[in-house]
């Protein structure tokens, strides 16, 4: 998951992604995974072989759903989150683990950053590279599954605000970034065009309306809990 991901499976566009600087002169900070909770005991035998131990605070808090590891010698922190992604919004991966390999799906990894109610640069230029290095379409075959994210955000109005708003926010960034060509440019900002368009046509459910009646003067999102690492 997450900025290494977007990295591995943008590798034409890698250094593309080292002069938009994400974190300054480091680039990653740490390495997300998700998996099943079914395979949590056999992870955390995987790790401890690999020479990183368990955050004892984080599996007693938050165990179920995400560990934290730390290897002392390498300095990294690992993250791995299982079964859903339970962030600002919640993203299950129950049945999407399998679709693409060794990432998850490009989709996901859209949306992974487009959930962040607020959203930081860092985020925004992964997408950038995201989008610039894939195509989008209507399955996950290395495009960005489009009518995926439709469905997904058409049955939840909040979900739907976040995205769309974070969408449109990527596409006015791009004019701050000098390493961008204008051909990078005109390339992503049709791709977050076409993405906004499946979005807006795909038929919105009950649920979705009802919730759109009341709108942001109501909270939309989940307050994402602080661990410190």
């Amino acid at each position: 998951m997450g900025a290494l991901a977007i990295r591995l499976h943008s590798p034409e566009y890698a250094e593309l992604h080292k002069k938009l600087k994400r974190l300054g002169a480091k680039e990653f900070t740490d390495i997300d995974f998700m998996t099943l909770g079914k395979d949590r005991k056999n992870i955390i035998k995987f790790f401890e072989e690999q020479g990183y131990n368990i955050d004892p605070q984080v599996a007693t808090l938050f165990g179920y759903k995400r560990h934290i590891y730390r290897n002392p010698k390498l300095g990294i922190y690992i993250d791995v989150f299982f079964d859903k992604l339970e962030m600002c919004h919640t993203i299950d991966f129950t049945k999407r683990l399998e679709i693409d390999y060794p990432t998850i799906p490009l989709a996901d990894l859209l949306l992974e950053k487009m959930q962040i109610v607020k959203i930081n640069e860092k985020d925004i230029k992964d997408s950038i590279v995201l989008l610039r290095a894939h195509a989008i379409g209507e399955n996950d075959k290395n495009l960005v599954n489009a009518k995926y994210i439709a469905e997904l955000l058409a049955k939840d109005w909040g979900f739907w605000y976040t995205v769309t708003t974070n969408l449109k926010k990527l596409k006015a960034f791009l004019q701050r970034y000098d390493t961008l060509t204008s051909k990078d440019r005109e390339d992503v900002s049709e791709k977050v065009k076409k993405i906004l368009d499946y979005i807006d046509k795909e038929p919105k459910t009950m649920g979705w309306k009802l919730r759109a009646r009341i709108g942001s003067k109501k909270k939309w999102y989940r307050d994402v809990e602080e661990v410190s690492r």
